[in-house]
Formats: C-alpha cells, structure tokens, sequence
C-alpha cells in the first residue's frame, strides 16, 4: 500500500511539473500563453492531490496541509481558466500578469508539496 501512495505522490509532483515545465517554455520563448498542457497538469495534480488526502491505511491526514494545497489548485485553475478565455476572446497573450501568477502559484505549490 505505501508503494502505491508513493506512486502517487510521485505522479502528483509530476502533474506539477508539467504544468511548471510548459509555463518556463512559455516564459523562455516569450509567447506567455496558457497553453492546454499547463492544463492536463492541473488535472493530474488535481485528481492525485485528491487521492492523497483520502486516509490510506489509518494514515494521520495534514489538514493544513490539504487546505493550503487546494487553495493554490485552486488559484492556478482560476489564472489558467481566466487566461485561456481571454486569449480565445481576443487572441492575443494571456495578460502578464496572469500569467506570472500561474508561474508562481505553481512553483509555491510544487513547494508546500515537496517541503512541508
């Protein structure tokens, strides 16, 4: 069973990644688009993070911990949303700052995983 929790953690680090590696292609060829891999990490982490706070075998759940990490899924899922709805409306780049919030927002995510 710990092998399995561990699989998915990793998977859930992963979803994280992706969503943190597409936003540096952005950021490094200067196009700062959403693009729909940042969006296929976000479910990853999403459905992961929510297998993770299921108890697994009698596991003490962080509940600070869960919390803090929905709200910047959740944060990241609104900046995502919201910038691909303006450049579908309009066509042109995800506003900057938009944009840079997903970038961090991920990064302080991939954190709370990985350090608390």
């Amino acid at each position: 069973m710990e092998v399995l929790r561990n699989v998915v953690v990793l998977l859930h680090v992963v979803g994280f990644a992706i969503i943190f590696g597409a936003w540096v292609a952005e950021a490094a060829a200067r196009r700062f688009r959403i693009t729909s891999v940042m969006n296929y990490g976000l479910a990853l982490s999403f459905v992961t993070g929510f297998a993770l706070a299921a108890p697994w075998g009698g596991a003490v759940l962080n509940y600070p911990k869960i919390t803090v990490k929905l709200a910047l899924l959740l944060v990241i899922g609104a900046v995502l949303g919201i910038g691909s709805a303006r450049q579908k409306r309009n066509g042109e780049p995800a506003p900057p700052a938009l944009f840079w919030t997903a970038g961090l927002a991920t990064l302080a995510a991939a954190a709370v995983a990985v350090l608390w």
